[in-house]
């Protein structure tokens, strides 16, 4: 059997699995979406993003007639059916179908779910071990006074797609993006985390930054070891006088970040505490996780 997709209800064939030109994400890029990770049969952190996805479409005035638990189940059986021991579960939503911009003219229309499974793997190996070169992109992040970032929309992330080219053009691991005030917010699909002076700092949501699942967990574990944390304002300054950097995802995971616009971070090297936190993600992905 080939791969299956959940598409509106029901599985079918990846081949057959078509989304309607007059989509409203397809057309404008009207939708919310997750990207799960799967590890050993377990879907790590599924209750969290179920409920970011359903935060989202709230906040877009999406209704989604599906209940959440329906949905779990929805990706659970396309996990299963696709046999997937470890990969990466995407699940896309948007308003629908119709042709023309005003959502007034949807009323009667029911919101389009996909949910499908691949293999990705956004940095190669050593780039865990040696860590990534980074710079910092001209592309900004769009002001959260005009799309919160706390709504993980598929529109917004053509900033992030501008941002990733202009990493690619010089050979950059990967960008990182600035709001409009010059504070750093993000990277392109990932949080950023610095270790200075034994205390671990993460750029508030409120500057640009997408409430990110992994960066939740990360905090989560830093409390369990003692590490001390808290948000900040962050400042290119900020980063390039960090003691340690690291950037978090789902499809990252744990990253660490060792040189910045030319200038070495710390040593230049992945540090003690961020290999402590790597391992210590590692350890809950083996073990967390609705098991499928």
């Amino acid at each position: 059997m080939g791969e299956r997709v959940f598409l509106n209800g029901d599985l079918v064939p990846r081949e057959d699995a078509h989304v309607s030109i007059y989509d409203h994400g397809f057309l404008y890029g009207d939708g919310a979406f997750e990207g799960i990770r799967v590890y050993n049969r377990r879907v790590f952190k599924l209750q969290a993003h179920v409920a970011r996805l359903y935060r989202s479409a709230h906040a877009l005035a999406i209704k989604l007639c599906t209940h959440p638990q329906e949905l779990i189940s929805a990706i659970v059986a396309t996990v299963r059916a696709n046999n997937l021991e470890t990969g990466y579960v995407r699940v896309t939503i948007s308003r629908g179908v119709g042709l023309g911009l005003d959502p007034a003219h949807m009323k009667d229309v029911a919101p389009t779910i996909v949910v499908s499974t691949a293999q990705l793997g956004l940095y190669k190996p050593e780039m865990y071990e040696n860590g990534l070169e980074v710079i910092t992109a001209s592309t900004r992040v769009p002001p959260a006074q005009c799309i919160d970032p706390q709504v993980k929309s598929l529109g917004k992330y053509i900033n992030s797609i501008n941002a990733k080219m202009e990493a690619n053009r010089v050979g950059a691991g990967e960008a990182l993006m600035l709001n409009v005030n010059g504070n750093v917010a993000e990277a392109t699909g990932d949080n950023l985390f610095l270790v200075s002076n034994g205390e671990l700092t993460t750029p508030p949501t409120s500057e640009g930054a997408l409430p990110g699942i992994t960066r939740a967990t990360v905090i989560e574990l830093a409390k369990e070891i003692g590490l001390p944390f808290r948000e900040s304002i962050t400042t290119l300054f900020d980063c390039y006088t960090a003691d340690e950097a690291f950037l978090t995802g789902t499809a990252a995971e744990v990253i660490p970040m060792v040189r910045l616009d030319g200038r070495e971070i710390g040593d230049g090297r992945p540090g003690p505490m961020t290999a402590r936190l790597i391992a210590e993600f590692r350890q809950a992905t083996a073990t967390d996780g609705l098991e499928v």
